[in-house]
């Protein structure tokens, strides 16, 4: 069966995806702005916040302005020019900066001071405060600094992206001259300073406060902070793969002088050095967001850190599935003969990360009857327990191999290293297929065994990164099931070597598969409708913006086929459009974890379809990447997933429902005013009565 023509459907019918990304940190600025969360968790929001900003400017607000710069005149599916989408997400962006600086500055502030927990200006210091700073300056600061002189001899100092910087005017008492420098605040030390028990002053203020020994005999007149983004997106030419490895070193060192794309200044800074700032850095008005002391609020984070308990959410300890329980005699033996009974379906980090998945590779390094491992690494730990595995697998005699996506967005430095780290141990490193990323979230064991070899392998939908993996909500599958072992071999295959194989018996593998596969399903459910056969859709994913993807649920929606879409981030999409979209609902959960993984369900008449996997509905994801899409089976593990889309699109869960004119609103209360329920919070009580009955 073909879909209807695209003409049959409205012209607008897509939201504009910048705006639509802009509402999503919006989503995470009124978590910080929710009294029923606990205080530092809402300072620890905001911190999201200016880190999500932060990241949007590098790369999608530096993608508009190439494309301006290019004379790109090709409308967005939304209509608009680059240079109107441009205009409008500054304003958007500006606005929501304010609000930021407002939730911080009015509410979350003076609360924190409440709770004895101070973020303090330099004036407001005592003599013993401002003693201890003083002498922190004086033996651990000042070494580091670098004043930097402005003048004929002098050139204007390359700023870098993200770097805080004091911008300074001073005067030559000799000569009555006016002077600036630029002093960079060195990100070596923390953002806030303790001075004394939970007191904090931004590390700006102390070296402002001793700028007479950076310019000794200068009279120093005006001090204001500034901070540069600049675009920071990595692009690599990977004609010549041998040399991709140092191809993206290379660019990540030209990334730091990529142009300003925002200027973020004090309120109080002064004209002069503002038009010295905006000629040097070559930016325009609107590029400039004039904000309330203090600049930077990803620092935030240290003060998420301090012990206060009482002022964070209830701590909470994963469950470890039982046959994990005991890591003195548990063995890889163990884990394989559990996987052997059944698969085992994981939803983390509610089932621990560190005593499954981990433990699954780690253990796999030291048993002897392993022979070889595969494995794909997006993103991964400082530390990562996972590269120690391969590491040791490797020194151990197994044949290893891991395919290092090195153009993992702002991890490929990281990634680099263990690119290295991974090589010297004998691993064989592959970066995967010229012009694609490697997403796809795969693990493959091959083990001996008295009736001959078996594969065991691990699916899942996010990173192999155990310190996320406590923060991110993800879903992975532990199988031997020869068919996904197959799949998971040929596209192993497909990855470290040549391969032209695109048929998969449980696996939708973009970039052909995914988008056709789901499509298929899509017009299967519409098909099913006409007939009168149960006919539904389902999907949980973090963004979508697929074309093609949302047609095919505006027909399926115009067909009668009811569609629930649970979206954490981006959605393109219009619901609830007459002759549209009438039968779409889209809702949004944000809180304590982050939603992450990708659910896909179909009705089939009955005979309920899931798939869970790494792919996005996005064009990156869907033709730009090897992603990996797994149908899951075992009618435990479907009522499981089952269960889990019914709680999150349920009306009694606390959710932001997107509206037809691209604004989310949040559904907190029931119609008697009832506090809604936190979907986190009903995860992890179930998950613990579920390690009570382990137990």
């Amino acid at each position: 069966m073909q879909l209807t023509s695209q003409d049959e459907l409205l012209s607008d019918r897509y939201l504009e995806r910048e705006m639509s990304w802009l509402a999503f940190n919006k989503r995470v600025l009124e978590l910080a702005q929710d009294s029923e969360i606990p205080l530092l968790e809402r300072a620890h929001f905001l911190g999201i916040f200016s880190n999500n900003l932060d990241e949007f400017f590098m790369v999608r607000v530096a993608g508009l302005k190439r494309r301006i710069a290019a004379g790109i005149a090709v409308r967005s599916n939304s209509g608009m020019l680059p240079r109107e989408v441009h205009s409008t997400v500054l304003t958007e962006a500006r606005s929501l900066q304010n609000l930021h600086n407002e939730i911080f500055h009015k509410e979350v502030l003076p609360l924190l001071k409440q709770n004895e927990i101070e973020i303090c200006r330099w004036d407001n210091l005592n003599d013993d405060e401002i003693k201890k700073l003083n002498d922190l300056y004086n033996n651990n600061i000042f070494p580091v600094l670098t004043p930097l002189a402005v003048d004929p001899a002098h050139p204007f100092p390359y700023i870098s992206g993200l770097s805080l910087n004091l911008a300074i005017l001073l005067k030559n008492p000799k000569t009555n001259t006016e002077l600036f420098a630029r002093v960079k605040v060195p990100p070596s030390f923390p953002r806030f300073l303790n001075t004394w028990g939970q007191r904090f002053v931004p590390l700006e203020d102390v070296i402002a406060a001793n700028l007479d020994a950076l310019f000794p005999g200068m009279e120093v007149t005006q001090h204001h902070t500034f901070r540069v983004t600049r675009n920071e997106d990595v692009e690599v030419e990977e004609d010549d793969t041998e040399n991709l490895l140092d191809a993206m070193e290379r660019e990540l060192s030209r990334r730091k002088f990529g142009p300003a794309v925002r200027l973020e200044i004090e309120e109080t800074m002064d004209e002069k050095v503002l038009e010295l700032l905006k000629e040097e850095l070559e930016v325009n008005d609107d590029e400039i967001f004039k904000l309330t002391w203090p600049l930077d609020l990803r620092g935030l984070s240290s003060i998420h850190d301090l012990d206060r308990d009482d002022l964070k959410y209830p701590k909470f300890i994963p469950r470890s599935i039982q046959i994990y329980q005991d890591v003195e005699t548990s063995s890889a033996a163990d884990i394989m003969e559990a996987i052997r009974n059944k698969d085992i379906l994981l939803h983390h980090p509610y089932d621990s990360f560190s005593t499954t998945v981990q433990r699954f590779l780690e253990q796999a390094a030291d048993d002897p009857k392993v022979l070889a491992i595969k494995q794909t690494l997006y993103r991964t730990s400082g530390d990562s327990p996972i590269v120690d595995a391969l590491v040791e697998a490797a020194q151990n005699g197994k044949q290893v191999l891991a395919i290092v996506e090195i153009k993992a967005r702002f991890d490929e430095q990281a990634n680099i290293r263990w690119a290295r780290k991974l090589e010297e141990a004998g691993v064989h490193v592959v970066y995967g297929l010229v012009g694609l990323k490697t997403h796809a979230k795969l693990s493959l064991i091959i083990r001996q065994e008295a009736e001959g070899i078996r594969r065991y392998c691990h699916i899942g939908t996010g990173n192999y990164h155990p310190k996320t993996a406590r923060g991110y909500e993800d879903l992975g599958l532990l199988t031997d099931d020869p068919q996904i072992a197959d799949d998971v071999a040929y596209l192993f295959n497909l990855l470290s070597g040549y391969s032209a194989n695109e048929d998969y018996d449980r696996l939708l593998v973009a970039p052909q598969g995914i988008r056709k596969g789901l499509i298929e399903r899509i017009e299967r459910e519409i098909q099913n409708q006409k007939i009168g056969l149960p006919a539904q859709i389902r999907f949980k994913c973090n963004s979508l913006v697929d074309e093609a993807t949302i047609d095919a649920l505006y027909h399926a929606s115009n067909a009668g086929v009811k569609v629930d879409l649970w979206v954490r981030g981006m959605c393109a999409l219009k619901p609830k459009v007459a002759q549209l979209s009438e039968n779409i609902s889209v809702r949004s959960i944000l809180g304590r974890f982050l939603e992450h993984s990708r659910i896909f369900e179909f009705s089939n008449a009955g005979d309920t379809e899931i798939w869970i996997g790494s792919a996005d509905l996005m064009h990156r994801n869907l033709d730009r990447r090897v992603e990996s899409l797994v149908q899951l089976t075992e009618p435990e593990q479907i009522k499981y997933v089952q269960e889990l889309l019914d709680l999150g699109l349920s009306q009694k869960i606390k959710a932001w429902e997107l509206q037809p004119d691209g604004q989310w609103i949040l559904n907190q209360y029931d119609e008697q005013n009832n506090l809604l329920a936190d979907l986190h919070d009903v995860l992890i009580q179930r998950s613990q009565k579920r390690t009570q009955l382990d137990g």
